[in-house]
């Protein structure tokens, strides 16, 4: 069993800035530049749209995951607090809101460029998987995902009693699908493909895994039907990645072009 612990927060002044802060930004900062790696060195050999864009995707990822927090999460902080609380753009967000925000905004931006999004999507999968990796850490030292009792061996021990910490059993998932994806990334795949694979990966389990989070706290995540925001939102994202593995099967194996076929050109360097 995991002892259950609290980092103390770094005081700055009168600003303090927590654990979770900091593996968010680290997360958002390595995903970034792997994915723009990743669009230099693997495919398609241009990371100027990804880079152009990371801006937009970042702030609308922000909103993303604060409104959808807000409303489908927790709409009482709503009901109590009044439009306060959606300007308050910082204080709670959903990591599927945020995906959902980043995509919104990656499609529009390239729309409006004439950019095709297809050839950055392995690009930005080989960068999105360690990186939110990294963010669910900051999850997990925050303890913010609690989940039913258990005595499972990696459950924490909180201050009722063990449990489950969903945010640790999503840095796990996200790292041991950020480790096949780069061993797939050792040579070419059809263009598509390890999104497909990262959109499939994740999403079924995260649908499972949301049925273990805690339903008996003074705070938890809001229910629709019996079901958790994010598990309608895998749902979509399971249709997606299996039409991209489908698309992506029926083309042919792209051949060796030397350089950006290598997973260790890929992968970051120590």
């Amino acid at each position: 069993m995991i002892p259950y612990f609290e980092l103390p927060p770094i005081q700055l002044g009168p600003i303090e800035i927590h654990a979770f802060g900091i593996l968010t930004a680290l997360g958002i900062y390595v995903g970034a530049r792997l994915a723009a790696r990743a669009a230099r060195l693997y495919h398609p050999g241009d990371d100027r749209p990804l880079v152009e864009a990371a801006p937009w995707m970042l702030l609308a990822g922000l909103l993303g995951g604060h409104l959808v927090h807000l409303f489908a999460y927790h709409p009482e902080i709503l009901e109590r607090e009044g439009f306060g609380a959606v300007l308050r753009i910082w204080d709670g967000l959903s990591s599927m809101g945020g995906v959902l925000g980043g995509v919104i905004a990656l499609n529009v931006v390239f729309r409006l460029r004439g950019w095709p999004v297809r050839p950055y999507l392995d690009a930005i999968a080989l960068g999105a998987a360690p990186g939110w990796a990294i963010a669910r850490l900051g999850c997990f030292t925050a303890h913010d995902h609690p989940g039913v009792r258990t005595d499972f061996p990696l459950a924490v021990a909180f201050p009722d009693g063990p449990r489950h910490d969903l945010g640790l059993y999503d840095a796990i998932l996200l790292g041991a699908l950020a480790a096949v994806l780069y061993l797939l990334a050792r040579r070419r795949r059809p263009e598509g493909l390890l999104m497909g694979v990262l959109a499939i990966g994740y999403s079924v389990p995260r649908f499972f895994l949301d049925f273990l989070r805690a339903r008996d706290l003074p705070f938890v995540d809001g229910r629709i039907l019996g079901l958790t925001p994010a598990q309608y939102l895998v749902v979509v994202w399971t249709a997606l990645g299996i039409w991209l593995l489908a698309t992506a099967l029926r083309r042919p194996e792209p051949a060796p072009s030397g350089e950006g076929d290598s997973a260790e050109q890929v992968a970051p360097t120590p």
